[in-house]
């Protein structure tokens, strides 16, 4: 970075800080400062939902994946695309719910404060952790760019990561969610600018480095990125990682996604809540999400470009996470005119616009749930404001420290995703099914806390001998696909950057390691036999196993596919278990599934029934066994999920106090009046809607196959 790219980043950072103290000014009270006043249009609600949902991590993840994936890799992304459509029905249920919190929303719907103190718990420690990747993230991406690892003797990792902390505590805690939405419309612009802006450039670098720039445009940057990288590097579902992202893998992770991300604390401002109306609560949550999933097509085309142009660099052979960074410094930085500060700031505005939201719906969850239900259930609205203001620096200051002390931004990102089990059932059951209560929610709970988190972590402090015990050290067969195809530039400048890489290595075994085996050693047009080892993994152990002595690998079969030949081998002597023990899995175990001869991606596609259907069958059963809710309290929250939200405040109230009266005026609506469902017919909105989301899914899809595809 030169002079001119720190001015831009400078630039960006002052304007972030005078739309905070621009917006302090609006804020009277908690709904000014928790949801804006309920006041934002399409426009707003867009870039709310897109910068909110759309990580500083995601295209460090793509640039990453795309490296060693190809066009396959895009899936660690784009694995939230079918969850898309059903924001155009959940984004009602946010705005009609006319809370400030979802910990609110679990009070009122189970008749509970401690289960909205308990809310607010969870979404600090995910938000701490959720946040944490992003800030790593952006550490990661700055080393190549600026060019150094520390400033003033200190790793630059201590010195950044405080840095961008402490500009959005400024902006967030003085503005509230009006100054992170108007920031947001800012960074959004900036995000989009970051997923297209290295694709040009990079094409034209491409034709600068290897075709020839007087009678060649940048389009044709897209003939040379596949003249440079083998064809199996373009497949979206069937990458050179033999398959590490297959079609079961990527059904399971929607499923997933789509049954934790509803409990995410701060889609009750930016999944429909802060909204005007229904309709641009709908249009922001949907619109929003389906420009970062065309952002995510930009990140994958952008890794392609980079494994074409970048094949040589012996520091992406050390570690791909880099690619992103690299990529940008070497495109963008001879040009000096400041776009290497530019991407800079576009990376940090990805964190931002989601660290600003995250910190004032935190902030809602701790004054709302926990300060007023229990410290001061008289506090004021100037005083509400007041606390908010001070306890918002918690999650930062939090996400800040993990992130620093923590190195495995793989495992922070993955214990971030996996903590909405605890609330996620109760939430589905509880929007539609009566018969759920409190009693029953806290069972589930604890049921799921201990299953999923707490059990795993205490058996093998109790039983430290599971770890080396041969029935849990168990791992799937070792895969050896040897593939006979002609050698590509690429493949040739991966083995020149391999052999540097393992030169600047020398002596340091664990840095050698990292490397990994050698590519094959070839010229251009040679017959090469690519090896690729999958399998091997752990079944039982989160952080695998590691051979205690000496070990081997035992021969089961040998298989010719065509051009590929297939060897399966089986690890032999004793391992020893790593990590927290995947108590799910022991359900297979016992249930006599040999799960020897599943790939890694169906390992993983093995958790959707454990993790899904468990807390829902535990909540149903514990609901049939423990009191109902009051009815009252059930027939009072249903007739104001019934009821449209109006624009107008007092025509809402009016509305509002129209149901309460009346909780039976939808009856004729119902799905299945006379029951404890509660689920409403669709409107005729609700199905063109969704079907016109469904349809952008495979638009998107369709765009991403035909851009790789250019050129080939």
């Amino acid at each position: 970075m030169t002079w001119i790219d720190y001015v831009v980043v400078a630039v960006y950072f002052i304007v972030m800080i005078a739309i905070g103290l621009w917006a302090m000014g609006r804020v009277k009270g908690q709904e000014d400062y928790f949801m804006g006043g309920r006041g934002f249009g399409k426009l707003l609600q867009t870039f709310a939902a897109f910068g909110a949902g759309t990580g500083a991590h995601e295209p460090i993840q793509v640039g990453r994946t795309g490296w060693t994936s190809g066009l396959s890799g895009v899936w660690s992304a784009l694995m939230w695309l079918f969850v898309t459509p059903v924001y155009w029905i959940t984004a009602v249920w946010y705005r009609r719910m006319r809370h400030l919190t979802l910990g609110d929303w679990f009070v009122e719907r189970y008749e509970s404060k401690a289960l909205g103190a308990a809310y607010a718990v969870f979404a600090i420690i995910f938000y701490m952790f959720y946040l944490s990747t992003m800030l790593s993230a952006i550490a990661k991406f700055a080393v190549p760019l600026m060019g150094l690892d520390e400033i003033a003797g200190l790793d630059l990792k201590y010195v950044l990561i405080p840095g961008l902390a402490a500009i959005v505590i400024v902006y967030g805690v003085l503005g509230g969610l009006t100054a992170a939405y108007w920031t947001d419309l800012i960074q959004g612009i900036f995000i989009i600018l970051l997923s297209v802006l290295l694709i040009p450039y990079g094409l034209w670098a491409l034709v600068k480095e290897f075709g020839d720039p007087s009678t060649q445009g940048f389009m044709d940057g897209f003939t040379i990125m596949h003249e440079r990288v083998s064809s199996d590097y373009f497949s979206l579902f069937a990458g050179p990682s033999a398959g590490e992202f297959p079609l079961q893998y990527i059904v399971a992770l929607t499923l997933l996604a789509l049954v934790g991300i509803v409990v995410q604390p701060h889609f009750i401002a930016t999944g429909g809540g802060s909204a005007k109306s229904e309709n641009e609560a709908r249009i922001g949550l949907v619109v929003g999400n389906v420009l970062k999933r065309l952002c995510t097509v930009g990140w994958a085309i952008t890794a392609l470009i980079a494994l074409a142009l970048l094949a040589g660099r012996p520091e992406l052979a050390v570690d791909p996470d880099l690619v992103w960074g690299i990529a940008a410094r070497e495109i963008l930085g001879p040009l000096n005119l400041g776009l290497v500060g530019l991407m800079l700031a576009c990376l940090m505005a990805a964190m931002m616009s989601s660290a600003d939201t995250y910190m004032i719906v935190s902030s809602a969850l701790i004054t709302r749930n926990l300060y007023a239900a229990y410290v001061n259930p008289s506090a004021t609205d100037r005083e509400s404001v007041k606390v908010a203001r001070v306890t918002g620096l918690a999650i930062i200051v939090g996400a800040s420290i993990v992130a620093i002390t923590m190195a495995d931004v793989f495992a922070q990102f993955t214990f971030a995703i996996e903590l909405p089990i605890l609330f996620a059932a109760p939430f589905w059951i509880g929007m539609f099914w009566r018969r759920a209560n409190g009693t029953a929610v806290w069972i589930t709970i604890a049921f799921s806390a201990l299953f999923f988190f707490i059990l795993p972590l205490v058996i093998p402090m109790v039983s430290p001998e599971m770890r080396t015990d041969p029935a849990w050290t168990t791992t799937t067969n070792r895969i050896v696909k040897s593939i006979k195809r002609t050698a590509t530039p690429a493949d040739v400048a991966r083995h020149e950057a391999w052999v540097e890489a393992m030169e600047q290595a020398k002596d340091d075994e664990t840095m050698r390691q990292k490397i990994g085996a050698e590519p094959p050693q070839c010229e251009v047009g040679d017959q090469i036999e690519v090896v690729l080892i999958s399998g091997d993994t752990s079944i039982f152990w989160s952080g695998g196993v590691k051979p205690v002595g000496e070990e081997s690998l035992q021969m089961i079969s040998t298989v010719q596919d065509g051009a590929a030949s297939i060897l399966t081998q089986r690890r032999t002597g004793q391992l020893q278990g790593e990590g927290t023990f995947k108590l799910d899995f022991v359900l297979y175990h016992y249930i006599g599934i040999d799960l020897a001869n599943v790939s890694k991606a169906t390992l993983e596609t093995l958790r959707l029934p454990t993790r899904v259907l468990l807390p829902f069958l535990v909540l149903i059963v514990a609901s049939f066994l423990t009191p109902r809710t009051s009815e009252s309290v059930l027939d009072r929250y249903y007739a104001k999920m019934k009821t449209e939200v109006d624009p107008d405040p007092e025509t809402d109230r009016r509305n509002l106090e129209e149901s309460y009266s009346n909780p039976k005026r939808f009856e004729d609506r119902r799905l299945f009046p006379g029951t404890d469902i509660e689920a409403l017919r669709p409107r005729k909105s609700d199905v063109y809607g969704f079907a016109i989301s469904v349809a952008v899914c495979f638009v998107v899809i369709a765009l991403l196959v035909w851009l790789a595809g250019i050129g080939s």
